[in-house]
């Protein structure tokens, strides 16, 4: 279970947010606040590292070697436009995580691998409304990359409660959730999530690995 933070300017109920979600059974954490500026940025990733580290939960920065290496954060996360995945992992070192997104394409989860990316992840496996323009990644692609790599694949984009079996069915290592676990004023589009808390829909998405 890997939950990415929303866009959330008021820290004190992103902090609430977060340590609900890792109370809830999360595994891995990446502070993504695309609206925020860096000083809130600065802020916010401060306070959630800290949170982390008290549930022993690796924080991954969204887009920012910067700020990850300014906090000794666990890792760091890009795109595609974000940096040449060997600098960066050079400039981590060995032991930082280094994600790296490859959206529908497979080859870029290949280049990514032997750039030393720690894992990949393929989206928008669903529809997505944090990313309604992005790309529809093929389940098929979590098939190729269990037969052909050596890191974890991670399914992202529009994954809820009610098609997360489907992601890790077809091979997916991770799951990574942001709208159905944290947006819960979205309530018409998150079917089952509607009612639940942070803390229960994160832990109803880890039961799916301990069933699959």
């Amino acid at each position: 279970m890997y939950a990415i933070t929303p866009d959330e300017a008021d820290t004190d109920l992103l902090l609430a947010k977060v340590e609900a979600a890792l109370q809830g059974g999360v595994s891995i954490l990446q502070y993504r606040n695309k609206q925020a500026k860096h000083r809130l940025q600065v802020q916010q990733a401060q306070v959630i590292l800290a949170l982390c580290r008290q549930y022993n939960v690796p924080l991954i920065i969204n887009d920012s070697v910067k700020l990850c290496l300014m906090l000794d954060a666990d890792g760091v996360h890009l795109g595609a436009d974000d940096g040449k995945l060997s600098d960066v992992r050079e400039i981590l070192g060995a032991d930082k995580i280094l994600g790296a997104s490859c959206y529908n394409r497979f080859d870029l989860a290949l280049t990514a691998q032997q750039a030393g990316a720690s894992y990949v992840a393929f989206g928008a496996c669903f529809a997505s409304a944090t990313k309604p323009n992005a790309p529809v990644a093929p389940l098929s692609l979590f098939e190729q990359a269990r037969e052909r790599l050596q890191v974890p694949a991670v399914a992202i984009g529009g994954i809820t409660l009610e098609n997360a079996d489907q992601a890790i069915q077809a091979s997916a290592d991770a799951i990574a959730v942001v709208g159905a676990l944290f947006n819960l004023e979205e309530k018409v589009s998150l079917g089952s999530e509607a009612n639940l808390s942070v803390q229960e829909i994160a832990r109803q998405f880890s039961r799916f690995f301990d069933v699959c």
